[in-house]
């Protein structure tokens, strides 16, 4: 019997959420300029606004691993989507500083349920040999979602003008959920799923087994007890938020620096997000090959994400580079490489934890993204408000991948850990 297909269908419900996700999170950067006018933001002010977003999404994080091994995927993901989406349109109706920091706070609150209830579901639904694939796709929805946020942001906003972007592309979220509840079910409980691909979803890659014995919950204190776990943690601290700053950053920096405006950014920011959308997906296809030929797991995700490291080099150049599309070529490299990256980093938490705390250790990574997002933040808009230059914070983010491929390298076996 060949098996049904019913998982893709799952990894398209959860591309399409993290889509949502990423247009709702870049329209406070898209609309920067025309806010930043009529509100009279500095640019410190929209570091701080950033950084509520990025604070709030490090204690989401927490809070969401741990509710979706607790309650489950289905209603986990349902709740974090309808706080964001209640977050987005809240923006609509705040005109200070603290009110926009409010607003972010609540969506950031609710986005970090994303990540940490799409890898689980992956998990689930996925055997090893084809996570890192299956991570890419939809992990290529937050690029997806950054290509269509400046089309739809700079239609709204031109005929209805700024408020209107929030809650149009806030309600969206609102829909997925309707359709989440109508759609999902668990391998075992959803009709459409036939044996054969049920006992494909169960298959083992490697002799280590995926349970945690007796079913008992594994604590954080137990999830710390492992050098995975801080090795894992501090990658995203050093590479989440050079992502975070090519989201809110790149509008205005091409505005700044290239004399781009609002209806002129749609063609760059297409460019580099469609970049990005195709190194997600490649960068999962590249690890899940090495695995496919006969090389191991480790040799696979610490292969690929060093070859990946090597191609965010060049952004050290881009502040010294006058043609602006050489400049949208290496930005859209260095994000096409981050999504790369970051689809393999998902896969290797699935890889070293077991699948019933796949949700919490994700979110414990992400909260080391979080916090490294929310201290660049402030620094990126201080260093703009000091200097006006974007030199110093290029050459940062240009060695970060490096730093953190060597921590990985030094410090995680790519095996599952056993929980006794």
């Amino acid at each position: 019997m060949k098996p049904t297909r019913v998982r893709w269908t799952v990894v398209a419900l959860i591309f399409l959420a993290t889509t949502i996700n990423y247009i709702d999170r870049q329209v406070i950067g898209l609309l920067k300029p025309y806010i930043q006018d009529d509100l009279g933001w500095s640019e410190a002010d929209y570091g701080y606004i950033v950084t509520a977003f990025q604070v709030a999404y490090g204690i989401g994080m927490l809070v969401c691993g741990r509710m979706l091994d607790k309650f489950g995927s289905k209603l986990g993901y349902s709740i974090a989507i309808v706080v964001w989406s209640l977050g987005a349109v809240l923006h609509a109706t705040v005109r200070s500083v603290t009110g926009f920091g409010a607003a972010r706070a609540v969506l950031g609150l609710g986005e970090a349920g994303n990540f940490p209830a799409a890898v689980k579901v992956i998990a689930e639904w996925f055997p090893k040999r084809d996570r890192a694939f299956a991570t890419g796709v939809f992990n290529s929805g937050t690029t997806i979602g950054a290509i269509i946020a400046p089309i739809i942001v700079t239609a709204i906003t031109l005929q209805l003008g700024w408020r209107w972007a929030f809650i149009i592309t806030g309600a969206l979220g609102f829909f997925w959920v309707v359709a989440w509840w109508l759609i999902y079910k668990a391998p075992e409980k959803n009709p459409k799923v036939n044996a054969a691909e049920l006992e494909y979803i169960r298959s083992k890659d490697e002799s280590e087994e995926e349970e945690v014995p007796g079913g008992r919950t594994v604590t954080w204190s137990k999830l710390f007890s492992h050098r995975q776990t801080y090795a894992i943690l501090f990658s995203r601290f050093v590479t989440d938020w050079v992502w975070w700053f090519f989201l809110f950053w790149t509008p205005d920096f091409l505005n700044k620096t290239h004399g781009v405006d609002l209806k002129a950014t749609v063609l760059p920011l297409i460019i580099i997000y469609t970049m990005s959308s195709i190194g997600g997906i490649y960068g999962g296809h590249v690890s899940s090959q090495f695995v496919r030929f006969g090389r191991s797991l480790d040799f696979a995700r610490k292969t690929t994400i060093l070859l990946f490291a090597l191609l965010v080099l060049p952004l050290n150049a881009v502040p010294y580079i006058h043609n602006m599309w050489i400049v949208v070529l290496i930005i859209g490299l260095a994000t096409s490489t981050h999504q790369a990256w970051a689809s393999n980093i998902f896969t290797i938490v699935s890889d070293v934890y077991p699948k019933q705390v796949v949700g919490s250790m994700t979110g414990i990574s992400s909260v080391g993204g979080a916090v490294g997002g929310a201290l660049a933040s402030s620094f990126v808009g201080l260093i703009l408000e000091w200097t006006g230059s974007y030199a110093t914070i290029f050459m940062i983010a240009s060695t970060m991948y490096l730093l953190a491929w060597l921590t990985l390298k030094l410090f995680v076996p790519i095996k599952q850990i056993k929980f006794k």
